[in-house]
C-alpha cells in the first residue's frame, strides 16, 4: 500500500507522540526515584559539631567547625534524641538489617572470624554472640542472616555505592567485601571497624605502598599512597566518581558515605589542623577537631556536587554518627565528659554513648530549618530509607524491628508515641568507665532505665529533667523501676535474646524482671 504525504506525517506524529509520552513517562518514574546518600560517621559524638543538638549552644559547640552540618540543617530537619547502639558493629548491622542487636546478636565488635572481641570478667562469661557479623547467607556460623539494605536498593534500580568503613563480616567471611551485600561498587571498606593510619603518606596503614596489610590497612586507595592527602578526603573524590558513574549509566544512585573518621588514632589534616592549635587546643584536641572538619569538608564537597549537577533537588542526604563520641585516652582533658552535658561517651548506655547528632534533608518534603525532638533509633533507618526510595514491595529473611520515620519528616505523625526503645549489651567493650559494661536499657518516654547484669543493679533517670543522668531515681520510683524491668524483660524474651552467665553459679544472670 503506498501512503499519502498527509498520511504519513500523521504516521510520523503519532509515532512521535507516543516516543515524547513514553519519554515523559520515564522521567517522571526517575524524578519519583530519588538519589540517597546516608553519610555516616565513626565515633561522633553529640556535641563533635558547631551545629546545637540540644535547646542551648554549648562550649564544644563552639569549639568545633562544621559549615557543612549547618547548611544540612538550615536545609533539612535536626533530630534531638536520635540514637544508635553504643559501640560500631550492632549498629551497622541494624542499619542494614533493620533488626535491634537484641535479635541479630552482633553485639560487641566483629573483626576476626569466630573470635570474640570480650575483654575479661572475673564475675561474668559472656554468650557465644554473633561475632561473624552480618551476611546475606545463611551458610557462615556464628552470624546473622539477612536480607540487607543495599541489595533490596539494588534490586529495585539503584546503583549502590560503598563508601569508607564497612565492617559488616569478619575477616574471610563474604560479607567483609560490600560486594556481597548488595553494593555494586566498593571503595575502601573491608572487615575492620578501624585503620592504622588516615594518612597517605602512611599508605592508610598499609606497610607498603600498593599493598594491602591485614586487620588495619585500608584497602583500594592505592593510588593515594605516598600522597599528603587525608584518607576523608581521597574517599570523597573517589565517591564524587562513583557517582559519575551512576550518572553515565542514567540510574539513581544510592550512596553509603561511611567515613573512618573520626574513630582514633588522632592525626592531624593539615588543611585545618593549624587554626585550631591558634585557638590553644591541646595537640590531641587540634587534632580531634581537624578530623571533625575534614568530615565536615567532605559534607560540603558531596553536596557541592550535587549543585553543580543539578541534582541536589532530588537527592536525600541524610547525616548520622554510629555511636557516642570517644572521650577516652588519647584525648586531653577529663576522660568522660567530652559530650557534655550528656554523660560518658563511647562504649557507654548513658546518653554519651547513645546520642547521636541526626539531619535529614529531603527537598520537597521536609521543611528546611525543622527540628524533631521525638526519638528514634537505629535500625528505624532501613524502613525509612526504602520508604523514601518509594521501595513497598520487599521480603525479608528476617524481621524488621525498625519503624520508619518518614512521619515525622514530613510532619504528619510520629512513631515515637507508644513506642520504648532497646539496646543490648551483654559483652565487656574492654574499658571502663561511667555506664561501661554488660547491660540492657530501655527508653520509654521520658524514662530511661539500665539493668546491670554484673550486680542486677538498676538505674532509672528521667531524660527529660535530666539528660546528663546525674540523678538515679531507682530508689525512689520502685514502682517505675518494675514496669520498666517488665518491658524489658518481656522484649529481651521476645527475641530471645543472650544473656551473660555468672560465673560463681554457672547460670545465666537473671532477666531484667526476675530479681525483683
Amino acid at each position: 500500500m503506498i501512503m499519502t504525504s498527509r498520511l504519513q506525517a500523521y504516521v510520523v506524529f503519532g509515532f512521535l507522540a507516543a516516543f515524547l509520552l513514553v519519554s515523559s513517562c520515564v522521567s517522571v518514574e526517575k524524578k519519583e526515584q530519588p538519589n540517597i546518600i546516608l553519610f555516616l560517621v565513626d565515633d561522633m559524638g553529640w556535641q563533635d559539631t558547631s551545629v546545637p543538638f540540644w535547646t542551648e549552644k554549648t562550649p564544644y559547640n563552639e569549639i568545633y567547625n562544621t559549615p557543612g552540618m549547618e547548611r544540612l540543617a538550615s536545609e533539612g530537619m535536626m533530630f534531638t534524641q536520635a540514637y544508635a547502639t553504643s559501640v560500631c558493629s550492632p549498629t551497622r548491622i541494624s542499619l542494614m538489617s533493620g533488626m535491634n542487636a537484641a535479635r541479630h546478636r552482633v553485639t560487641n565488635w566483629t573483626l576476626k572470624r569466630n573470635v570474640s572481641q570480650d575483654g575479661k570478667s572475673k564475675i561474668l562469661d559472656y554468650p557465644q554472640w554473633n561475632v561473624n557479623g552480618v551476611q546475606a547467607t545463611d551458610t557462615i556460623e556464628r552470624s546473622t542472616h539477612a536480607t540487607l539494605l543495599p541489595q533490596i536498593l539494588k534490586n529495585n534500580g539503584y546503583y549502590t555505592i560503598h563508601c569508607g568503613k564497612a565492617h559488616f563480616g569478619a575477616v574471610g567471611t563474604p560479607a567483609a567485601d560490600p560486594v556481597n551485600c548488595g553494593f555494586d561498587v566498593n571503595i575502601a571498606g573491608h572487615a575492620a571497624g578501624g585503620l592504622g593510619s588516615y594518612l597517605g603518606t602512611k599508605n592508610f596503614g598499609n606497610k607498603e605502598q600498593g599493598a594491602h596489610t591485614l586487620p588495619w590497612g585500608v584497602p583500594g586507595l592505592e593510588k593515594y599512597h605516598g600522597d599528603s592527602i587525608f584518607i576523608t578526603e581521597a574517599l570523597t573524590r573517589e565517591a564524587i566518581q562513583a557517582m559519575n558513574v551512576a550518572h553515565q549509566k542514567n540510574k539513581p544512585f544510592y550512596l553509603y558515605m561511611s567515613h573512618y573518621a573520626i574513630h582514633v588514632p588522632l592525626e592531624a589534616d593539615r588543611r585545618f589542623y593549624q587554626k585550631y592549635i591558634d585557638k590553644g587546643l591541646p595537640e590531641s584536641e587540634a587534632m580531634y577537631a581537624s578530623m571533625i572538619e575534614a568530615m565536615d569538608q567532605s559534607l560540603v564537597d558531596l553536596m557541592k556536587y550535587l549543585d553543580s549537577e543539578g541534582i541536589a533537588e532530588n537527592t536525600i542526604v541524610l547525616f548520622m554518627s554510629d555511636n557516642g563520641g570517644f572521650s577516652l585516652h588519647p584525648r586531653s582533658g577529663k576522660q568522660h565528659t567530652h559530650n557534655k552535658p550528656l554523660n560518658s561517651g563511647k562504649g557507654s548506655a548513658y546518653e554519651g554513648g547513645i546520642r547521636e547528632p541526626m539531619i535529614v534533608k529531603w527537598p520537597g518534603k521536609v521543611r528546611p530549618k525543622t527540628k524533631c525532638d521525638d526519638y528514634l533509633i537505629i535500625e528505624d533507618f532501613y524502613p525509612t530509607i526504602l520508604e523514601m526510595a518509594g521501595v513497598n514491595d520487599y521480603k525479608t529473611v528476617q524481621p524488621i524491628d525498625g519503624k520508619s520515620f518518614v512521619p515525622m519528616l514530613k510532619g504528619k505523625g510520629t512513631t515515637a508515641r507508644e513506642r520504648d526503645l532497646f539496646w543490648h549489651f551483654p559483652n565487656n567493650w574492654g574499658p571502663t568507665g561511667p555506664g561501661i559494661g554488660a547491660t540492657s536499657t530501655i527508653r520509654s518516654g521520658d524514662w530511661k532505665l539500665i539493668y546491670w547484669y554484673k550486680d542486677q543493679s538498676y538505674e532509672l533517670f528521667n531524660i527529660q529533667d535530666d539528660i546528663g543522668e546525674l540523678s538515679d531515681l531507682a530508689e525512689q520510683e520502685p514502682e517505675k523501676v518494675k514496669e520498666l524491668s517488665k518491658k524489658l524483660g518481656n522484649y529481651l524474651r521476645s527475641v530471645n535474646a543472650q544473656r551473660p552467665i555468672l560465673k560463681s553459679s554457672g547460670q545465666k544472670v537473671p532477666w531484667p524482671d526476675e530479681t525483683l
